[in-house]
């Protein structure tokens, strides 16, 4: 059995696709993709796909995994495209490579997000977030399914920050970009709890819902500050193997 671990995005209105509408969407693409999938056992068989930490419906996202398992073997790129071709623009599958090491929803421990506040000042934006960087805890509240549940905001948050608008955009509205840096923990932060803690440490409140994006998902190095590529060591073993298999071929006997 052959593992296959993809990227995918969701992009422009498809941000709003629910994880199930995904989930539909995905299942389609394997079969007119005619992908030789693997299946479940007992009564009601379903294949076998495995999502992993799927952003909240209404963000973007670059950076979305999960794990597919076929019962002969393909090549990564040319099924990658396969399922491109088959899934709607905006749910887009942009990387893939054949799973040669365990434990990818390990390697998912933080998130880098970038949240777009039109109608914000920049410098009303970095009042803020220099209050919320400088405070200890933010308490916030978010609605549970058990009720209303109050947690700390900022412990997660491993770096927030701003950045200008890029130079080519110009634009009547003034408009703050934040990228946010956040650890997976339980309870989940999300950029909607980060913007709930600036609001509650600088009454920072923007005038129209946040526009939200993913730009990355994978392991945090606590030395950088930064999120790696959760694919790369995938790609290393496989690098490593088809290094290896011309050397162990040349040093056969003859």
């Amino acid at each position: 059995m052959q593992r296959i671990r993809l990227r995918y995005t969701k992009r422009g209105r498809l941000r709003f696709t629910s994880h199930r509408d995904f989930q539909r969407a995905f299942e389609r693409a394997l079969r007119r993709a005619e992908v030789p999938m693997a299946y479940s056992a007992g009564f009601t068989p379903h294949p076998k796909v495995s999502y992993a930490n799927a952003a909240p419906t209404g963000t973007g996202s670059e950076a979305e995994y999960l794990e597919i398992a076929l019962t002969a073997a393909r090549d990564p790129e040319k099924l990658r495209v396969l399922l491109d071709e088959s899934l709607p623009t905006g749910l887009d599958v942009v990387d893939a490579v054949e799973a040669r090491t365990s434990g990818l929803a390990d390697r998912l421990t933080a998130s880098v997000w970038e949240l777009r506040l039109d109608g914000v000042d920049p410098a009303d934006a970095d009042r803020a977030v220099d209050a919320f960087n400088e405070a200890d805890a933010v308490e916030v509240q978010r609605m549970t399914k058990n009720g209303v549940r109050t947690f700390d905001a900022r412990a997660a948050v491993a770096r927030l920050e701003t950045h200008s608008e890029p130079a080519d955009r110009p634009t009547d509205q003034p408009c703050a970009i934040l990228r946010l840096v956040v650890r997976h923990v339980t309870p989940a932060v999300r950029p909607d709890d980060v913007l709930s803690g600036l609001r509650a440490v600088a009454d920072l409140a923007p005038p129209v819902p946040a526009a939200v994006t993913r730009l990355a998902q994978g392991l945090f190095d606590a030395e950088t500050g930064t999120v790696t590529d959760p694919l790369a060591p995938d790609r290393e073993a496989v690098q490593a193997l088809t290094t290896a298999e011309p050397a162990a071929a040349a040093k056969a006997p003859a």
